[in-house]
């Protein structure tokens, strides 16, 4: 599926975003096949809907030329690794409907060959494969470009991301194993909570295995960057497509710190509505958890955010050289090993971690800055203790 590409400078910046240009390559607009690739804001294959195509990335740094010519192999092979859960699903037929991908490779371990049939049925070019069950991990994960994970159990009512630990914290380590083995240098897409602390655990499993890049291990904190968007542009009258909050720190309570300071475009906030948007952003999951009451977690809008993360990625891998998302990676903005910041994408992972989101905050978000690092510091030691635990636990067998 060779053909030269071209992306513009805005169309770089926006979340799922794709407008027809005649290069004999099949994108979409809508659910409709048009023939085309480029990424411009004016229409995205999620139709023109400006509360879909809301997550506007960062303008904060000069934009790239319109019209950059990118690598003209935009074909790119995607795993999700729990395609048959309730964000797996959903995800699945987000990424379906990506120009950039040729296949899909679907894992889990029951009830993914009816997943894997329905997604094929639709007139889209990448090809759906399905896998179940470890005894055909290896191949799910030959060849592939990014790896996305959101196996694990969900949140349930009065749970915490913690709660999630014993049982998530073990899925991930097996299947990063799996990974590490099979697609070393792929970007790892880690969506399973507790994200504070599957990120580190993911890390200590690619060192032990001698292929850790920190530049290609991504912990997916985008939904808290679009619902902070969406709830500033409904606090304050603004267009969704305008909107952009660098979101910083972890993926967890008080841990997730948006920089409202840092909005675009510059808006005002009363220390009222800091609070008030502050604290709601960080609950926002529990309020989908409490009220689906039961029936799931925040799944649809997680699925969403985690599709954008995965576009960025391929428009990054592709050759666009304007990409920005806010992630949990390894960093040294802090003292801690790891933190969620914006960074700028490329084609080997994180070009470069962006530090002036960080600098002139207010008052307010030093102090909460200052008051997540504990946390967030005890959730990436939990992660790599873990790891260390089963390791010697291993060796003693």
């Amino acid at each position: 599926m060779a053909s030269a590409v071209t992306i513009s400078s805005v169309g770089a910046q926006a979340g799922l975003i794709s407008k027809p240009r005649n290069h004999g390559f099949t994108s979409y607009s809508g659910l409709k096949a048009a023939s085309s690739v480029s990424f411009e804001s004016e229409s995205s294959f999620l139709g023109r809907n400006a509360s879909l195509r809301a997550s506007v990335a960062p303008r904060i740094v000069p934009k790239a030329k319109s019209g950059s010519q990118i690598s003209p192999e935009a074909s790119y092979k995607v795993a999700v690794l729990g395609a048959a859960g309730g964000i797996g699903q959903p995800l699945g037929l987000l990424i379906k409907m990506s120009p950039l991908v040729s296949a899909l490779h679907l894992y889990d371990i029951a009830n993914v060959k009816g997943v894997a049939a329905d997604l094929s049925h639709c007139n889209t070019p990448s090809q759906v494969l399905d896998f179940t069950g470890p005894s055909e991990l290896a191949n799910c994960l030959k060849g592939v470009d990014v790896v996305v994970i959101p196996a694990g159990v969900p949140r349930k009512p009065g749970m915490t991301r913690d709660d999630l630990f014993n049982i998530n914290a073990s899925i991930v380590k097996s299947l990063v194993e799996a990974v590490a083995d099979n697609c070393p240098e792929a970007f790892i897409h880690i969506i399973s909570n507790p994200v504070n602390s599957t990120v580190p655990i993911a890390a200590e499993v690619l060192k032990q295995k001698g292929v850790y890049n920190p530049k290609k291990l991504f912990g997916v904190t985008t939904l808290d960057v679009v619902r902070a968007n969406t709830f500033v542009a409904q606090k304050k009258n603004l267009k969704l497509i305008d909107v952009d909050v660098p979101v910083v720190g972890g993926h967890a309570g008080i841990t997730i710190l948006p920089l409202l300071s840092k909005t675009r475009p510059s808006v005002t906030f009363t220390d009222e509505e800091t609070e008030q948007l502050t604290k709601r952003i960080q609950n926002a999951g529990t309020e989908v958890v409490e009220a689906k009451a039961g029936a799931g977690s925040a799944t649809l809008s997680m699925a969403y955010a985690a599709a954008r993360f995965v576009e960025s990625s391929l428009r990054a891998l592709a050759g666009d050289p304007d990409v920005y998302e806010c992630t949990f990676v390894q960093s040294e903005l802090t003292e801690l090993p790891f933190f969620a910041s914006r960074v700028k994408l490329g084609k080997n992972g994180v070009e470069s971690i962006i530090s002036a989101d960080l600098e002139g905050v207010t008052e307010y978000e030093a102090k909460a800055l200052e008051a997540l690092k504990s946390e967030l510091k005890a959730s990436i030691e939990k992660g790599i203790e873990f790891v260390h635990k089963q390791q010697t636990a291993a060796a003693s067998v």
